[in-house]
């Protein structure tokens, strides 16, 4: 059990004023129904899963997209899509035990860089709005989808036509529905960034609701550029001290980065998070 006091940071998540980062961690214990193995959600998982298990090249193993990329070089961008569709949206899975606590507060605004549609599902039985990340796309500069979510099926909306009032939840690296769009290999992350970086992966609306927030990063590793360029635009005009992450282990790069950005690391995992959430009676 961590001694990290979280009373601050659940106070400030219950009053929206503090909003849940949801990295690959926070799906530690999310296992297919049928095998028992846990869902494929880190890096190194990913790579295995869309290898068939089989380790790839040193160079490659260093992060999914780039070993992504190296798939698309060979078997075309579509191979990507077809996997990812298939490992998170015709594969089930058990529910994870933060999306249970998600799913019984209904956040106003969440984050989740994953790509599987658990978050979605806590969300089923309640309108929202779903905006979900896009790469490589010629129609025009932005690089999102927005969907209104009626209570019983999603349709594509314009920015301009968000209801405000309804919870946000952002999927910047996709989903596979209502309709598949995945940010995958190298290629997507550098369109995808590079729009981030000139404001048009991030609708209006939102830009306006993020001024002055806190974020609490939970089962995000930030070892690796790709995460740490996405993670850093979307937390764009945060308060001067941004946040919280959970790392009960942090490298010295990841120190190093969370000093200069403004980042508390807490010695806790996204297990001891949980735990405290039970203890209080929150969860």
């Amino acid at each position: 059990m961590s001694s990290v006091d979280f009373s601050e940071i659940l106070n400030g998540l219950y009053e929206n004023k503090v909003i849940p980062y949801i990295g690959p961690g926070a799906l530690f214990d999310a296992t297919n129904k049928l095998t028992g193995e846990a869902m494929p959600a880190d890096s190194n998982s990913l790579i295995l899963a869309m290898n068939n298990g089989r380790p790839m090249a040193p160079k490659l193993m260093y992060e999914f997209p780039r070993a992504a990329m190296n798939q698309e070089l060979k078997r075309g961008r579509n191979f990507l899509g077809q996997f990812l569709t298939k490992l998170y949206g015709d594969t089930e899975y058990t529910r994870a035990s933060a999306h249970n606590w998600l799913a019984e507060w209904k956040p106003a605004y969440v984050i989740d860089v994953n790509r599987d549609t658990q978050l979605q599902d806590s969300y089923a039985d309640e309108k929202h709005t779903l905006i979900l990340g896009l790469a490589r796309i010629t129609a025009n500069h932005f690089r999102f989808k927005i969907y209104h979510y009626d209570g019983k099926q999603y349709n594509e909306i314009p920015q301009e036509k968000v209801d405000t009032s309804l919870p946000i939840l952002f999927k910047p690296m996709g989903s596979p529905k209502p309709e598949a769009n995945f940010i995958a290999s190298d290629a997507d992350y550098v369109d995808y960034i590079t729009e981030l970086m000139g404001g048009f992966a991030i609708p209006d609306f939102l830009k306006e609701y993020r001024k002055g927030k806190q974020y609490l990063l939970i089962g995000l590793p930030l070892n690796r550029d790709s995460e740490r360029m996405v993670m850093s635009d979307i937390v764009h005009d945060a308060a001067d001290k941004k946040g919280w992450v959970l790392n009960k282990n942090p490298t010295p790069k990841e120190i190093r980065y969370c000093k200069k950005i403004g980042l508390e690391i807490l010695d806790a995992s996204v297990e001891d998070l949980l735990d405290t959430l039970k203890i209080s009676g929150n969860f």
